[in-house]
């Protein structure tokens, strides 16, 4: 009995899927993607593929040129050089240092980033000026920021331009931007690296005392991190060390 109410269970199963759906089901406005590939009709239809793919591969590294064209790069290695002068391991997060270096370069960039707006985004949208308009004047400020935090330290600059065999330009106008950003980056590590040393520095004498302290006390086998990690953090948060950290790093870029 059982056998025959599945087998006409199992008929009615494929007899409805069989059956033709209705009409009103038949027209449900389900989208529908077709994809074509088929070669291309001219030098035209290249060309317009060649600028997309162009055009998809500097929104994909569009974050990192624009990271590496203000001061989060400074930012972001001083703070990767605290954390390790503390010894600390996993506190804080480097998803939270990153974060408060991101929230500080919108702090220190926001001047620049409003006189990119008003003079060069707001336009176009308006459509009072054109494409090239509008990168020349985006362009502007960010060149400005640069030339303004190399100061007189021209050096990486002349690397760079005799690497390219370029001449030695009258103004700084005529400093090409692919010459000035990698000029900027490497200035920008040096400054960051400077900081780093000056800051590792009294954190060293800490682990130094410690260490002979350990020695001369003949606790050889006990690790002189283990001690010296709470003095630092001791002395980080009594001199107000995220504080002044910030505050110096603002003070820095003005």
């Amino acid at each position: 009995m059982r056998r025959r109410l599945l087998v006409l269970a199992a008929a009615a199963f494929f007899a409805l899927a069989a059956a033709p759906l209705p009409a009103a089901t038949q027209t449900l406005p389900f989208p529908f993607i077709d994809l074509n590939v088929r070669e291309a009709e001219g030098n035209q239809e290249v060309v317009l593929r060649v600028q997309m793919l162009l055009l998809l591969t500097v929104l994909a590294i569009a974050p990192s040129i624009l990271i590496l064209m203000t001061c989060f790069l400074r930012i972001a290695i001083v703070f990767d050089f605290v954390k390790r002068a503390l010894s600390l391991q996993n506190a804080p997060p480097n998803q939270v240092l990153m974060g408060l270096a991101l929230f500080l370069t919108v702090f220190i960039m926001w001047p620049t980033l409003t006189d990119i707006y008003e003079n060069s985004l707001r336009p176009f949208g308006e459509g009072e000026i054109g494409l090239d308009e509008m990168y020349t004047k985006a362009e502007r400020p960010l060149r400005l920021f640069m030339f303004r935090q190399m100061g007189n330290d021209a050096e990486n600059i002349r690397l760079f331009m005799s690497m390219a065999k370029l001449e030695k330009p009258d103004t700084l106008a005529d400093v090409p931007t692919w010459v000035l950003i990698p000029a900027f980056v490497l200035h920008e590590m040096t400054v960051a690296f400077k900081i780093g040393i000056l800051l590792y520095i009294p954190f060293i004498i800490i682990d130094m005392v410690v260490a002979s302290t350990l020695m001369s006390m003949g606790m050889i086998m006990l690790p002189p991190v283990m001690i010296s990690t709470p003095f630092k953090l001791i002395l980080f948060v009594l001199v107000d060390g995220w504080g002044l950290l910030t505050m110096q790093l603002v003070k820095s870029f003005r």
